[in-house]
């Protein structure tokens, strides 16, 4: 029995921990009764085929973690207990609501739901040729530095450091870090008090709208732009207007006139991957002073620059502390750590590390405390090469591609960062485009989502080359050439 389970239910993990597993799911599961026997650890061991001390060490897990009693002459016992926790866990649910159910429609006072946001399929990453955005590559993570930055935050007194309640305040090694090498590197320099670490740059931009924004405040966002930035705008204010850009990035014009607040991604404009000239940062500056208005610098993807030096920060420009800027170690280091950081004048990020408290008080210091022994040992600067070289050829590689397959798509050759934004004829639809390709196993993002027009244009698609290897990129290309061919 005990053999066919533990291969039943997986590889993940060490042996210790699949055998700990295989018996807590057993009794989860009612496969063993409480009040019965456990087989012994000799026993396990020889059926399982491992080594007796891995078998104990898991079955005095059991028992710490009360799944398990050991009785004198009886050996190890399910748990009495066991019968309870199960009974609550499988009581059937109530089969209809008793009286008057709220209303809920009449209660919502913003629906985000509705919408428009980027879509991404939840299993990408099982599909063949996954031409998505900024999204992890597990074949080029640095596992076993960021193991080794891991337990070091193990040893007790960094426990003592991450592991209590900081209330508001953020993790100083980690401030460190962002203060002495990621900023500098952007040519900013700032002081402790001028830095609040988010919950990756999504949070920044949203705690930004609500403490800055109102019901009546102009804020000029790029078109084509980020949507998540324009929705968090449009959650607090109506009057968001849509800023054209061009070859240089945004077009400074008359309407910033009439803005209080404009967000922009000058170093790789989303979604067009354009880098704001000098000229045209310089420009926006003056026009920031003339018109009193405060500059958002959303600032994603700048290490991932393959063909020349990175353009300074918008930031690193400012000399009236008009910029707040905006960064990530999301896009390049791993989406799921949730780590980005803001940079503005002090007295703002006070109120904004209040306003974040009230969220929730502050990211997770177990990953910080990682994420800065990371930057620290200088991993952090020897992955992001490792990236540049990955995509300055998987760039090539797609760019290639498509102008073998499908020279009727316009690219735009990138710089940096990692995706093309293409334009097909105008009487194709992306759309309708991305869904039977997914059927194919290709992913890939249609473009309308990034315009803020009623009616976007649908002939819009960005690929991606953060998460397909380079040796797929052609044939990916090929099929989706072949489904606009049968089209």
């Amino acid at each position: 029995m005990w053999a066919r389970l533990f291969k039943r239910l997986g590889t993940r993990g060490t042996l210790q921990a699949r055998i700990r597993d295989m018996l807590s799911h057993a009794i989860h599961e009612g496969l063993l009764a409480p009040g019965a026997r456990l087989p012994s650890s000799r026993q396990l061991a020889v059926e399982l085929g491992v080594a007796r001390l891995t078998a104990t060490k898991a079955l005095e897990h059991l028992c710490d973690s009360g799944l398990v009693v050991s009785q004198p002459r009886s050996g190890l016992l399910v748990s009495r207990d066991a019968l309870t926790n199960r009974a609550v866990r499988l009581a059937a649910p109530p089969s209809a609501t008793v009286g008057r159910a709220p209303h809920w429609d009449g209660r919502l006072k913003l629906r985000p739901s509705e919408q428009r946001n980027i879509q991404k399929p939840a299993d990408w990453q099982q599909k063949p040729f996954p031409f998505i955005y900024g999204q992890f590559d597990a074949s080029l993570f640095p596992l076993a530095q960021w193991r080794e930055c891991a337990l070091e935050t193990m040893h007790v007194g960094a426990i003592r450091s991450w592991a209590p309640d900081h209330i508001d305040r953020d993790h100083e090694p980690l401030l460190e870090q962002i203060q002495q090498r990621l900023l500098p590197a952007r040519g900013i320099w700032a002081r402790r008090d001028e830095i609040l670490v988010t919950a990756g740059a999504q949070q920044a931009t949203f705690l930004l709208a609500q403490l800055l924004v109102g019901p009546r405040t102009v804020v000029g966002v790029e078109n084509p732009g980020y949507p998540d930035a324009r929705n968090n705008f449009l959650l607090r204010t109506a009057a968001v207007r849509a800023l054209p850009v061009d070859e240089e990035g945004l077009v400074v014009g008359p309407a910033l006139s009439r803005c209080r607040y404009v967000y922009v991604t000058p170093s790789h404009q989303c979604p067009t991957t354009v880098t704001m000239s000098l000229a045209r940062r310089q420009r926006l500056l003056v026009a920031a002073e003339k018109h009193d208005l405060v500059v958002i610098e959303d600032d994603h993807e700048s290490e991932l620059n393959f063909l020349h030096r990175p353009t300074a920060a918008l930031k690193s420009l400012d000399e009236q502390g008009r910029v707040i800027y905006v960064g990530s170690l999301s896009k390049t280091l791993a989406h799921g750590l949730r780590i980005g950081y803001l940079v503005a004048p002090a007295p703002l990020v006070a109120e904004l590390r209040a306003l974040r408290r009230l969220m929730m008080r502050h990211p997770a210091s177990n990953n910080e405390h990682t994420a800065a022994r990371f930057i620290a040992h200088g991993f952090h600067e020897a992955f992001v090469r490792k990236l540049n070289i990955a995509y300055r050829e998987r760039s090539a590689g797609l760019l290639a591609s498509l102008a073998r397959h499908l020279p009727a798509a316009r690219a735009r050759p990138a710089g940096g960062g990692s995706a093309l934004w293409l334009s097909l004829p105008a009487a194709r639809d992306t759309r309708v485009l991305a869904g039977k390709a997914l059927q194919q196993g290709i992913v890939i993002e249609p473009g309308d989502v990034f315009f803020a027009n009623p009616s976007p244009p649908r002939n819009f698609l960005r690929l991606g080359y953060s998460s397909i290897e380079s040796s797929r990129i052609d044939e990916g290309v090929a099929r989706l050439a072949a489904l606009l061919r049968d089209d």
